[in-house]
């Protein structure tokens, strides 16, 4: 390929693209979403709009007998004030269900975060070209996956061969919903998230409506989960209510009930898997809100601190031993009208054991490692035969997973 004359540009288009609720067109090109424009709507809060904008398992999907592909995007990079600078989002280039290159985006917008203030500052940028080579000249699925914490603007695609959407290979598809750590927080490239691992080692097609800082049971993500296809659901819950201090025991549990009413309303039958928070030692017992250490900021180090008070337990405040005895509760008491609604102890994926050997860095999410040992976990378990998501499921395994 020697002349700009032998790409090939094809539009960027629905079709091209799995992961996403929406498709939003912009100036520059096309913003995937993972939640629905009347969801967006009704949302007021920045942290939110950010973290569904970011593309966690959203992928270009393409059959094609390219060597050669390259796609232009805008990045959106994300400075905190005080705190390390982040590492540029990464695009994991997978052929044939195998990881063949990586490559970042350096440049584009820059959004400076004062978590301090609360103030954010947007400096405009500059779309930025990614170019594959040397691949085989052969016909090939080729999944392009985008930052899964970097929004991405997707400007042009081009190939030095003709492509075409990438058939639907017959595999069921996976709706997961979850807080940071299902977005991906601290993961080492979007196709290894933990439900982007799971997904692969259960051979399905995963939709992750993972919503960093905003798992909060939002009505608008409940109808977003009820109106989206798909053949398996999970929702992971708790971890935010608490981080965030959001809600009381009194308005958690109708809360959750309206969440799971509401995806029931799209798929009455539907395998629906109830995870409840991971191991977190800093909220077992001690109640949100969650706070930057100042302490550690001033030597460089990102970590977390529980602000809440034990005592406060009293009073209804929320803890993640709270919710887990909540969670399995509400399941169990609507168990005999749901034959298929599971429940899996999120300690079953992390739990006291695996933080000793695999600590979480900043106290909230787990790195790159802890984020397989998860996706191997969940595998292991929710798509195992007599899992929630394995053929042997029935009405008898409702009650819990593990």
């Amino acid at each position: 390929m020697d002349t700009q004359d032998d790409w090939i540009t094809t539009p960027v288009t629905a079709d091209l693209l799995r992961g996403a609720l929406d498709v939003e067109r912009t100036q520059h090109g096309v913003l995937p979403h993972r939640l629905p424009a009347r969801a967006r709507a009704q949302n007021t809060d920045a942290q939110l709009a950010m973290a569904e904008s970011q593309p966690s398992g959203i992928r270009l999907v393409l059959r094609t007998s390219a060597t050669a592909i390259e796609l232009d995007t805008l990045p959106t990079k994300r400075v905190y004030v005080g705190a390390p600078p982040r590492p540029d989002g990464v695009y994991d280039l997978v052929v044939d269900g195998v990881l063949a290159g990586q490559a970042g985006a350096a440049g584009g917008n820059t959004l400076t975060i004062d978590m301090a203030t609360g103030s954010v500052r947007q400096r405009p940028g500059q779309p930025v070209t990614l170019r594959f080579t040397g691949l085989p000249a052969t016909p090939k699925d080729v999944e392009i996956w985008l930052p899964h914490n970097e929004t991405t603007e997707l400007v042009a695609l081009r190939t030095d061969a003709p492509l075409a959407p990438a058939p639907d290979r017959g595999r069921k598809v996976w709706l997961h919903h979850g807080s940071s750590i299902s977005h991906g927080s601290d993961a080492a490239s979007p196709s290894t998230t933990w439900p982007a691992l799971a997904a692969s080692l259960g051979g399905v097609e995963l939709i992750n409506v993972g919503l960093g800082g905003s798992a909060l049971l939002d009505p608008f993500t409940a109808r977003a989960l009820r109106d989206t296809p798909a053949d398996l659901i999970s929702v992971k819950l708790g971890l935010n209510v608490v981080n965030t201090d959001l809600m009381r025991l009194r308005a958690f549990t109708p809360a959750v009930h309206g969440f799971l009413d509401t995806i029931r309303e799209g798929h009455p039958d539907a395998p629906l898997l109830v995870v409840s928070p991971l191991l977190c030692p800093i909220h077992e017992d001690t109640p949100g809100p969650s706070a930057m250490d100042v302490s550690a900021l001033s030597t460089g180090r990102l970590r977390f601190t529980a602000m809440g008070d034990p005592a406060e337990r009293a009073g209804g405040k929320l803890t993640l031993g709270v919710i887990r005895d909540e969670l399995a509760r509400i399941v169990e008491q609507r168990a005999p009208e749901d034959p298929h609604l599971y429940y899996l102890d999120g300690r079953a994926l992390y739990g006291e054991a695996d933080a000793v050997r695999l600590p979480l860095p900043d106290r909230l999410h787990p790195d790159a490692a802890t984020h397989r040992h998860i996706g191997e976990r969940f595998a292991g378990l929710a798509f195992a035969a007599d899992g929630a998501f394995g053929h042997g499921a029935h009405a008898s395994d409702h009650a819990s997973l593990v």
